[in-house]
């Protein structure tokens, strides 16, 4: 079936058309997920009942996680669905632009551009300022956050990839954290991207912005599978699966940029499971075409063109036999094109 253009495909991550690729390197998701604890809490869920409307338990749970008053805490339906409520809450707020990292998320400029707001090179002429750290794609520190941070408007830090960050540390006081709002999705730390369910820490004096932002949300964002990946998230067992998880990813890591290196390819320095690398292509074959010959053999890479790196992919840190196949399938190309 021809794809609907009303309906354009957004460039992400994931299976694709062609459905679950064999080794997915495409996304960030931990690979040494699922965490068993989490996903017996999600299979577990009570999804007969509708969860509580104001989630009353699970923001206790998430403030006593984070050391924060609850009325600070927000419930998300992931963090796409709060990227697009923010945009909103923005736009009724008089802003007239919006800030993003040069190269950021598409969901970004995906909810500006849909409530035709827009993108300007300077922070200080936006409203609306976005900031990830660890960055996506890169994987690397967003320099000069300190910078970023202004009360007078809304400033966004994705730290969805705080819990998967392998060395380094948030270069950014406490005092100039309390500015941001920090969106947090433990799905791709807990290898369970496919529960959707996020949620936000705001700024200690944000508490009419708070009500906005819940009278701008469909009842019910978070169903009871995300409900109890969330509640999961905070406990200790978790937690010292995550810790633990860090330490493999990181020999991981090191192998598939040695690998990868050893094909050819530029790496990029990144501190998160992830890395952006330029490859090797074959003689007369572009990027698009390599990425097309890999899928065909289960490999499925990330394209960075759609973040403003054309010429690069993404690679998500898998394991070494995933590893040990992307190596066979690009020598298998490299020996076809010669």
């Amino acid at each position: 079936m021809a794809e609907n253009p009303a309906f354009p495909t957004r460039s992400h991550g994931g299976p694709d058309s062609e459905g679950v690729p064999l080794h997915d390197f495409s996304t960030n998701s931990n690979a040494c997920g699922p965490c068993p604890a989490a996903l017996a809490a999600v299979q577990q869920a009570d999804a007969g009942r509708y969860p509580d409307a104001g989630y009353a338990a699970l923001r206790r749970q998430l403030a006593a996680f984070h050391g924060v008053d609850v009325q600070r805490v927000l419930l998300a339906g992931s963090a796409s669905e709060f990227i697009f409520r923010i945009t909103a809450l923005a736009v009724q707020c008089g802003a007239t632009a919006v800030w993003l990292p040069p190269h950021s998320y598409g969901d970004y400029a995906q909810a500006a551009q849909a409530w035709k707001l827009p993108v300007v090179a300077q922070p200080a002429l936006a409203q609306l300022r976005w900031a990830c750290d660890p960055s996506s794609p890169l994987g690397a520190a967003h320099p000069a956050l300190d910078q970023l941070a202004d009360p007078s408007a809304l400033c966004v830090l994705d730290r969805a990839y705080e819990p998967l960050r392998l060395e380094g540390a948030l270069a950014l006081p406490d005092e100039a954290l309390q500015n941001f709002w920090q969106l947090w999705t433990p799905n791709k730390a807990l290898g369970l991207t496919g529960v959707r369910a996020a949620y936000v820490i705001a700024p200690p004096d944000a508490g009419d912005a708070v009500m906005q932002l819940d009278k701008l949300a469909p009842s019910w964002p978070v169903g009871a599978h995300g409900v109890a990946m969330l509640q999961a998230w905070t406990t200790p067992e978790v937690q010292a699966w995550l810790a633990a998880s860090l330490a493999t990813l990181r020999e991981w890591k090191a192998r598939q940029i040695a690998l990868c290196e050893a094909m050819g390819w530029t790496c990029l320095p990144s501190a998160a499971n992830f890395f952006c690398a330029r490859p090797l292509l074959p003689h007369g074959m572009s990027l698009p075409q390599l990425l097309a010959e890999l899928r065909g053999q289960g490999i499925k890479l990330r394209d960075t063109t759609s973040f403003g790196l054309p010429g690069q992919v993404r690679l998500g840190v898998l394991a070494p036999a995933a590893q040990d196949a992307l190596l066979n399938a690009w020598q298998h190309i490299i020996r076809k094109a010669t």
